[in-house]
């Protein structure tokens, strides 16, 4: 069967595309509109058309005539004004409402397939219900699913919503991989090829240190250990190393702390670790943006392993139906 054509909306660095590559899809185009993770997509996909500008820019119409038949949609609207990370902060309407741009191209280009992610709380989004039922209203029967990033052999705990829609079967249930669990020591680089600093210092600030102690009180002075910043699950300020990471966000939040013969030391994680963290191989090319903008891609993309799942199951429920029809 041949490769079905896609297109990634709001595509960012690649982490969809990758997986769905992987998976047997063949990406015909990508749409973003932050300079930095077009540059990045580009890096890794030389051979894909790409779009850089706002996708309100854009008339699917259009690029029907100029892209041809088109067979699965993948979709990451924008999520910060779901996430619960945003706090009390106010939240902007226009922003999650990006998520209707993903009905405006189905209903242009007609695709079997579509495939949308986003933050678990996006279903307490006033208008979630709205948006499905106007999916359904052209034809797809529509799966939700949670699925958790580190149940696919991926080193980071990262639980995320996908809206799976086929117009022509429902779509099955994404297995949940029973893999052993990754930790994040097998992404961390332990070749010294970044530099540390002395955990106890007079520049350390006071939050940092308390973190630190928390978790030398619980696992000993001779275990390494992760300090997370900017987040609170309770557990302290800090995680063992030999968990799958903590959810990498679009901020700088993990430093690995280890023991040495001067007292422990700490250094951040750094946007190679995070990249690999996401599952990411180690080709895969983040070099585009300063520190900060590199991990901001890191912590906007899908995981692509997760990504490669969905999309063969998507495609073995194609070779399913196409059996039973014969």
């Amino acid at each position: 069967m041949r490769k079905p054509k896609t297109i990634d909306l709001f595509c960012g660095g690649g982490g969809s595309s990758w997986g769905a590559v992987k998976a047997g899809a063949k990406i015909v185009a990508a749409f973003d509109k932050w300079d930095v993770a077009v540059s990045t997509y580009k890096d890794n996909f030389p051979g894909v058309k790409l779009y850089s500008g706002d996708l309100t820019d854009f008339d699917p119409h259009d690029l029907k005539e100029e892209l041809g038949k088109i067979d699965l949609i993948l979709a990451s609207p924008e999520c910060t004004n779901h996430s619960p990370a945003k706090g009390n902060s106010p939240r902007c309407e226009i922003s999650r409402e990006t998520s209707f741009h993903v009905i405006r191209f189905a209903e242009a280009l007609h695709p079997r397939w579509i495939v949308i992610e986003n933050v678990v709380s996006m279903r307490k989004w006033a208008r979630y219900h709205e948006f499905l039922e106007r999916l359904k209203s052209l034809g797809y029967h529509c799966r939700e699913q949670i699925l958790n990033a580190a149940d696919f052999a991926v080193p980071q705990t990262r639980r995320r919503l996908f809206i799976l829609c086929d117009r022509e079967i429902m779509p099955r249930a994404v297995p949940q991989k029973q893999q052993p669990v990754k930790g994040a020591n097998t992404i961390v680089s332990s070749n010294g090829a970044y530099p540390f600093r002395l955990l106890r210092s007079d520049h350390r600030a006071p939050a940092t240190l308390e973190r630190a102690e928390r978790a030398i009180a619980a696992i000993g002075a001779r275990t390494p250990f992760l300090i997370v910043y900017y987040g609170s699950d309770h557990a302290g300020g800090w995680q063992p190393i030999t968990r799958p990471l903590r959810t990498i966000t679009t901020l700088d939040r993990f430093a690995y702390v280890k023991p040495t013969a001067d007292g422990h030391v700490m250094r951040m994680l750094q946007p190679e670790e995070l990249k690999l963290a996401m599952g990411w191989p180690k080709c895969f090319r983040i070099k585009q943006g300063t520190r900060r903008d590199k991990i901001k891609v890191i912590g906007n993309a899908v995981s692509p392993k997760v990504m490669a799942v969905i999309i063969k199951t998507l495609l073995n429920g194609r070779k399913q139906d196409a059996r039973e029809k014969a």
